[in-house]
């Protein structure tokens, strides 16, 4: 074997070398590309998760209570103890202290105190309580309307300044130079309380509804009342911001110390997925980390654990780890993202390599005189072997190769996602092998005779039995396991299992359908019809691999329609369950609008609802049943909010009797009850009885009169309120005159719906402000739009987007590739029928007609088999494809075909089809006398 030869050779088959390269380049280069992109679209998913929830919290936090009392006189240096703060980070373990940050100083708030003065205006009032907190953060969130904030260095001489917010200045009746007499509680029973004065430096205005901050520092921004107990009266809880130093006036005045609490946030810019992964192990350790390091004596005062900060004793310190369950809900998202995308890459491969073995069928069969020919001079297998692979090994390397480097550089860096140098290996060696394995095929010596040997078309009869049983029980294993073990990245070759023994099927069913046509048209007039259906049914047998591409392709792109499809519809489904309408409002409490609010914007509607935790107890058996989440709701403006909505019709329906009063009883309510409750008490009624201190019993009862169906427990009227329940959580919704009767509640919450009409339906300033309007501006507002919006830029969705589109393409084309091989691997046959006919008398539009009949029917199998393939996976799945995960909203989104697309799909592939039998067929017309009278 000389290089003379093997380039001679390589000279011979350049078409379909360079076919080969192509195909080899594309594989290895998405191997080296594709992964860091998926991993660039999983680590942007992640970094939005982790700035959505640490604009609500921060996710890692330390706290401690330092000690006071452990120095001559009680002292605590609290602008020190914050600054060391930052020592906290460094305890993480490995790595992962460069992976964290502190977020600010730290803060820290003290316990309720008793206000002794001045005494809150009102006779209702009986008490007040005043926590105070050092807030750092909060700056941002507010603006100063008089005075000052509280300086963080007290001025010799004067009390420690705390700022108030004008909701709590008016509700205590003070203002800017006011003194605050405060009791604390004595750390230790028997002692006296601590007394302290507050100088009230300034009054503050809150953010408004767009900002979540005050969320969860409600009192600081908007005082709350409760009932006293054992005596007449209410409570007034308030709470105010002071300066970094106020805990040290407050330590020598014999005040213990307060909850330090440092906040940090996870920095994850570049490969976030990794190093969120990295960080997770540290933390899951990092309390005992502290302690181990830190946390060695035990308290003198009160006997317990301490630990030393920087120069401070305190007490124990407690970790809030909020990361890592936030990383566990991502990872399970992300799995089912990655089985997805799986299904796609797996498509891909399996198309790739099938149009790898029509390019070397058809190498080898332009090469078979030439391959014979050798054979006949002595050639052995061993050398034909040789020196074909000799030829295209080389190719394949240098594709494998140049498509290696090229997916690296234009792959991204920094990513958690990392080239696959194993599957690109596999698929080049896959390729190159193909070769060899098929040439030896192709030049084998046959087997000596044997006696009594069956026939061979028995023996190919038998195997080929054999092989379609074994790919069909493959393929009903695969989903068997699909369907009980979800998916999975090792299952992701269902689909194409399945999409072969779909074609496996389709070439047994072909064939006889397309016998029983020649039939039909052998009675019929002229010989066109008959000898293409006959043309058609003897290649069928030889067109499987260019029917398992076409229906495997058309399958996967179907699929992928359908993945798009359901789960835009899901996220609009899961927007309007977020937002119940155009946009919610939310606070906390029992809150009632002031009059004129809630119709005080043109053109938007809105409905009021309000949740509370009740016990319940059954009429029938006297049965306790506890909790129950009941809502109030006015059903007619439920309707004017959504007057195409099931739910709201069936509460005007419903609820629209006039509560009555029976004897002894109370206040019977018309209600609708969830089925869970139904279940509990089937026939009767439920009583509740509200105790509040100082006020008499209030004795509610409710008369179920219909029951709840699971589309109107979906409803997304039901979505912001449905929310804040636990799930399973027996449900109970009665007329907003209950809210009239039962006495207000710091528990639970209040929602308030919106519905904009004309312009303010799109307006999402309108809506935030009628919203604010209603509620004030602490509640927590967010639109439709707005949360559409955010749930579409999301990185897990919009990545498993891009890679079945990508993945579709590509597919496509190299599905058409595959095609044309196909046509060129059999054009032979037709040329030499074609020519044949033309001997006998047959013109040549009539051979061309013959030409393009009998490619006709390929092409409609084809596209028909590929859409059932993809319409058909998913229902067989549909158990397992959870794509609720990526929508939000209750419950899985039903299953959506995108019938468009599958038309379009079908339609191009059979016209791509045609199109190129059509081009076959002007080529043919085009020979000369000399190619058409060849027969043999």
């Amino acid at each position: 074997m000389t290089l003379r030869l093997i380039r001679r050779e390589t000279r011979g088959d350049l078409p379909l070398l360079a076919c080969l390269a192509v195909l080899v380049l594309a594989l290895t280069g998405m191997c080296a590309w594709a992964p860091a992109v998926a991993g660039r679209q999983e680590d942007r998913a992640l970094r939005q998760r982790i700035a959505a929830a640490q604009t609500q919290a921060s996710l890692i936090r330390v706290s401690t209570v330092p000690e006071v009392f452990n120095s001559g006189p009680p002292s605590v240096n609290m602008a020190s103890l914050l600054s060391d703060g930052r020592t906290l980070v460094h305890r993480l373990s490995g790595s992962a202290a460069r992976h964290v940050t502190l977020a600010g100083s730290g803060s820290y708030e003290y316990n309720q105190a008793t206000l002794t003065s001045p005494h809150p205006p009102g006779p209702a009032i009986t008490s007040a309580k005043l926590a105070i907190s050092d807030l750092p953060q909060a700056k941002a969130h507010l603006r100063y309307v008089s005075g000052h904030a509280p300086a963080d260095r007290t001025p010799l001489g004067t009390a420690p300044q705390i700022g108030l917010s004008q909701a709590t200045a008016q509700a205590l009746g003070v203002r800017v130079g006011s003194r605050l007499g405060l009791d604390f509680a004595s750390p230790r029973a028997g002692l006296p309380a601590s007394h302290a004065v507050l100088l009230v430096s300034g009054v503050f205005r809150p953010a408004s509804g767009a900002d979540d901050f005050w969320s969860s520092w409600q009192t600081v921004a908007q005082p709350l009342r409760y009932p006293a107990q054992n005596a007449a009266g209410s409570v007034l809880a308030v709470a105010g911001l002071v300066g970094t130093d106020a805990a040290d006036w407050l330590a020598n005045a014999g005040v213990s110390g307060p909850s330090v609490t440092w906040e940090m946030h996870a920095d994850l810019r570049r490969a976030a997925l990794d190093r969120a992964r990295a960080l997770s192990g540290p933390l899951s350790r990092y309390g005992v980390d502290l302690d181990t390091a830190l946390c060695r004596g035990t308290d003198e005062f009160t006997g317990g654990e301490s630990c030393q900060v920087g120069g401070q004793r305190t007490g124990p310190l407690v970790v809030a780890d909020a990361l890592t369950p936030l990383l566990d809900t991502f990872t399970t998202q992300d799995h089912q993202a990655r089985a997805l995308a799986t299904f796609a890459i797996d498509s891909l491969a399996a198309v790739s390599l099938a149009t790898a073995v029509v390019a070397v069928r058809l190498l080898l069969r332009r090469r078979g005189p030439h391959l014979r020919l050798q054979r006949a001079r002595g050639a052995s297998t061993v050398r034909l072997v040789l020196l074909r692979s000799a030829v295209t090994w080389p190719v394949v390397l240098i594709a494998a190769l140049l498509g290696w480097a090229g997916g690296r550089s234009l792959a991204p860096t920094g990513t958690s996602g990392s080239p696959q140098p194993m599957a690109a290996a596999l698929a080049a060696a896959t390729v190159a092998l193909a070769v060899s394995l098929m040439t030896w095929l192709a030049v084998r010596e046959p087997r000596g005779p044997r006696r009594r040997r069956r026939p061979r078309r028995t023996v190919a009869g038998g195997r080929r039995v054999v092989m379609e049983t074994t790919v069909l029980l493959a393929a009903a294993a695969g989903v068997a396991a699909l369907r009980s073990q979800g998916p999975d990245p090792v299952l992701g070759a269902v689909p194409v299992l399945v999409a072969l023994a779909a074609a496996l099927v389709l070439l047994r069913i072909h064939p006889l359908a397309l016998r029983l046509l020649a039939r039909r048209t052998r009675r019929g007039k002229g010989a066109v019809g008959f000898v293409a259906v006959s043309g058609a049914a003897h290649d069928a047998p030889a067109t499987g691999l260019a029917l398992f591409v076409m229906v495997l392709t058309l399958g996967t792109a179907v699929f992928g329609g359908l993945v798009q499809h359901t789960i835009g519809d899901g996220l609009a489904a899961g927007a309007a369950w977020s937002a119940g309408a155009d946009a919610c409002a939310i606070t906390p409490g029992s809150t009632t609008p002031a009059p004129g609010t809630l119709n005080g914007t043109a053109g938007i509607r809105t409905a009021l609802q309000h949740l509370h935790t009740l016990d319940l107890v059954g009429d029938a058996d006297g049965a306790e049943i506890s909790p129950v989440a009941v809502i109030t709701v006015d059903p007619r403006q439920l309707v004017a909010v959504a007057p195409r909505s099931p739910l709201a019709g069936a509460l005007l329906s419903a609820l629209t009797a006039s509560p009555r009063t029976p004897g002894g009883r109370g206040v019977a309510l018309p209600s609708v009850v969830s089925p869970a409750l139904r279940a509990r008490e089937a026939g009767g009624g439920f009583t509740s009885t509200i105790q509040t201190h100082g006020r008499p019993a209030v004795h509610l009862s409710l008369n179920p009169v219909g029951t709840l169906t699971a589309a109107d427990l979906r409803d997304p009227l039901l979505g912001p309120v449905s929310e804040q329940v636990t799930p399973g959580t027996p449900m109970l919704i009665t007329t907003a005159s209950a809210e009239h009767l039962m006495p207000q509640q710091s528990s639970g919450s209040t929602v308030l719906l919106l519905h904009g009409e004309g312009d303010a339906a799109t307006s999402t300033t309108a809506l935030r402000s009628a919203a604010t309007t209603a509620l004030g501006p602490l509640a927590q507002v967010r639109t439709r739009s707005q949360t559409l919006a955010a749930l579409r830029d999301d990185g897990l969705t919009q990545g498993l987007g891009n890679i079945y589109a990508t993945t579709s393409a590509l597919a496509a084309l190299t599905g058409l590739l595959a095609v044309a091989l196909d046509l060129i691997l059999t054009s032979g046959e037709r040329s030499r029928t074609t020519s044949l006919l033309r001997t006998l008398g047959l013109g040549g539009k009539e051979a061309g007609a013959v030409n393009f009949l009998q490619m006709l029917p390929f092409a409609g199998v084809s596209a028909l088999g590929g859409a059932l393939v993809g319409l058909l996976e998913p229902r067989l799945m549909a158990q397992t494809l959870n794509l609720g995960q990526f929508t939000g909203g209750p419950g899985r989104p039903p299953l959506r075909t995108d019938y468009s697309l599958t038309l379009v799909l079908v339609g191009g592939a059979i016209l791509l089809v045609l199109a190129a039998a059509a081009t076959e067929t002007v080529l043919a017309r085009k020979r000369r006398l000399a190619a058409v009278l060849r027969v043999m």
